[in-house]
């Protein structure tokens, strides 16, 4: 039902997890997808493999830091030499690291906002003329529950997708008619970022805590993504989505 054939789209932090999850919707609806990457080369080859098989679209992948503001140019001079324009940007390269407020060293703090924050950021810049012109340009910047309510000993975390959350409202205002800008907010997800936390008999509890009984998967999250971006929410701006299974009802 949806489909994306003709459009663009940008997702960060897209070799694995829930941009990887989100490459592949993306594709099988059709969109020419590129995949930019920073350290995990040989998954974005392996994605990027998996992309040509789901359809013919010239998609690609890229390395950059997206804290980066001369590689996050790059970027984009590749977006715009490679495919002439941009339809759509998935703000989801992040990271998430144990750290209790007593013991948060500032450099890790600094490392935090830079690739949640800051890298978003540069990245939205970069892409807003890109789909001012595109004629149906829209942004799904992924947050998080955290960001909702908070989270113990991951206050750097939260607070960065906390952010997230009131940039993607600023931005809706301000970049509308043109742009639609939303976000997907996730709970728990089966992600490598989680697989330690996950670990023993703390993965079964959590789940057990989740009214609908079981932890997200990256597809979980990849659809409402896709959903955002596509014309079926062609009136939703300014949306933050939560997708946690019930276990926050925050919305």
């Amino acid at each position: 039902m949806i489909d994306l054939t003709g459009h663009r789209v940008l997702v960060t932090g897209a070799s694995r997890g829930i941009g990887a999850a989100c490459c592949r919707l993306f594709a099988q609806a059709g969109a020419t997808v590129l995949v930019q990457y920073f350290a995990s080369g040989e998954r974005a080859a392996e994605l990027l493999a998996e992309l040509r098989q789901l359809s013919d679209r010239p998609h690609a992948r890229f390395r950059c830091d997206v804290t980066r503001r001369d590689q996050i140019r790059g970027l984009f001079e590749f977006v715009g030499n490679r495919w002439g324009g941009l339809d759509c940007l998935v703000n989801n390269a992040g990271v998430w690291v144990h750290d209790p407020l007593i013991r948060l060293e500032e450099e890790r703090l600094e490392a935090t906002l830079s690739v949640n924050v800051i890298g978003p950021f540069l990245c939205a810049r970069e892409a807003v003329p890109y789909l001012e012109s595109s004629g149906r340009g829209s942004i799904v910047n992924i947050s998080s529950t955290a960001g909702q309510r908070g989270e113990a000993f991951y206050s750097a975390y939260a607070a960065s997708k906390g952010a997230m959350i009131s940039a993607t409202k600023s931005w809706s205002s301000e970049l509308a008619p043109k742009i639609r800008v939303n976000s997907v907010a996730p709970g728990w997800v089966e992600t490598d970022m989680t697989a330690d936390a996950l670990a023993g008999e703390r993965g079964p509890a959590i789940a057990a805590s989740i009214p609908l009984g079981r932890i997200a998967s990256p597809e979980d999250i990849a659809g409402p993504v896709l959903f955002l971006a596509s014309p079926l929410a062609r009136h939703i701006t300014g949306e933050i989505l939560t997708v946690n299974g019930g276990s926050v009802l925050v919305g």
